[in-house]
């Protein structure tokens, strides 16, 4: 995405739907939403409801987990 979006502005119609695919295909390639976030100039929230509302599976949050503990044999 050459330009960034103003902040606050609207983004409606064909400019939507375009934005709306070069989020998927990049968040696809493995970018992340604060990342598309960034390079956007839009919230974290505008992102992630624009991939969602494009049907996009969302990955999970990553880091470390809280799950058991492997036991060392």
């Amino acid at each position: 995405m050459a330009e960034t979006l103003k902040k606050g502005s609207r983004v409606t119609g064909a400019a939507r739907d375009k934005l709306a695919a070069d989020l998927k295909k990049k968040y696809d390639a493995g970018a992340s939403i604060r990342e598309l976030a960034e390079e956007t100039g839009r919230s974290y929230g505008f992102v992630h409801r624009m991939l969602s509302e494009s049907g996009v599976t969302l990955r999970g949050r990553g880091g470390a987990t809280r799950g058991k503990k492997a036991t060392s044999a």
